[in-house]
């Protein structure tokens, strides 16, 4: 985690460098024909959303199309598995959330390897996790919520899920055991449907992407109790980490957005890639457009590191889904 840690804190400073020297590797990233970015999600999600961002920088970038192709299901599966099937010449690529390679093969048969089947190029953004309840609830910080949940109904209660065996659960499960809390999990088929429930109080809790609920949190329809990051938010200054409230098993939950290939894929061309992608991603109009989705924007320091930090991301994964029991169909 100390290493996750560090990596992040240089990474943004790194970004300016590789955007320099990025220029002299573009256009031998890739042959004339077009692009294609494979997004393992539906049209219109918030991946399918960077997967476009980008997409339009990196062509403006190289002069050449670049073309999104949705393979959403099986849990990031099928368009893992069509990605491996491309030829490894680099001009098929994927934009991908991480929790696709270091949370959901923890619990699900995915078909591929997270480690051995792609190679990581690099992130260009990381979502915090967030804990959110109703703002109905009649307190104003993470020790009134628990003396809530303890006095008003028992010590017992609810929390949400986008989707069990994910960060979301791990950090929902981590609580309920750390604050002496009865909570029963109630998994969602992603956080729009979880959030209703929560907004609602059909669910008492939950911890939820930065993306999906800064902006009801904003609305004033969700209040934010803390935040799983090793550092507060930017939107939210006056929020503390979980960490300062007497939580530190939930400091570094989040999950990076960024690209990936195939594992078959040269490693000199992955390099010149991550070069086109760092220098696109770190243009004042590509950070703009991940900030106002929410996304903290991040680079990252080299395909090696990246790759490092995902295995070292899945195997901490691992040793809480032992500890706590997740599965999937819990």
């Amino acid at each position: 985690m100390k290493q996750a840690t560090k990596y992040r804190q240089r990474a943004t400073l790194l970004g300016v460098a590789f955007a320099l020297c990025a220029a002299p590797l573009a256009a031998n990233a890739w042959s004339q024909k077009p692009v294609r970015v494979v997004v393992p999600a539906p049209a219109g999600g918030t991946m399918d959303v960077v997967a476009r961002v980008l997409s339009e920088a990196i062509s403006t970038e190289i002069g050449q199309p670049v073309i999104v192709d949705n393979k959403p299901g099986a849990g990031g599966a099928i368009g893992v598995q069509g990605l491996n099937l491309a030829p490894p010449d680099g001009q098929t690529i994927m934009v991908i959330a991480s929790n696709i390679l270091t949370e959901i093969p923890l619990v699900m048969k995915t078909g591929f390897d997270p480690v051995k089947d792609v190679k990581p190029v690099t992130m260009v953004a990381r979502s915090a996790m967030v804990l959110v309840a109703t703002p109905t609830v009649p307190a104003k910080d993470l020790k009134g919520l628990i003396g809530y949940l303890k006095t008003a109904k028992g010590g017992q209660g609810s929390y949400a899920s986008y989707t069990a065996g994910t960060s979301s659960h791990y950090a929902g499960a981590i609580f309920a055991s750390k604050s002496g809390l009865d909570l029963q999990h109630v998994p969602f088929p992603g956080s729009p449907p979880a959030l209703q429930n929560v907004m609602g109080g059909q669910v008492d809790i939950m911890f939820d992407g930065a993306v999906t609920s800064l902006p009801l949190i904003k609305a004033g329809k969700l209040k934010a109790f803390g935040v799983g990051a090793t550092t507060r938010l930017a939107q939210l200054p006056d929020v503390p980490t979980m960490a300062e409230q007497g939580f530190p098993e939930i400091i570094d939950f989040s999950n990076w957005v960024g690209v990936i290939v195939s594992s078959k894929v040269p490693d000199d061309l992955v390099n010149r890639i991550n070069a086109v992608v760092t220098k696109v991603a770190s243009t004042p109009k590509v950070r703009e457009k991940l900030m106002g989705l929410s996304f903290s924007p991040m680079v990252s320091e080299n395909p090696e590191a990246l790759a490092r930090m995902t295995h070292a991301e899945y195997e901490r994964n691992a040793q809480i889904v032992k500890a706590y029991n997740i599965k999937f169909n819990q």
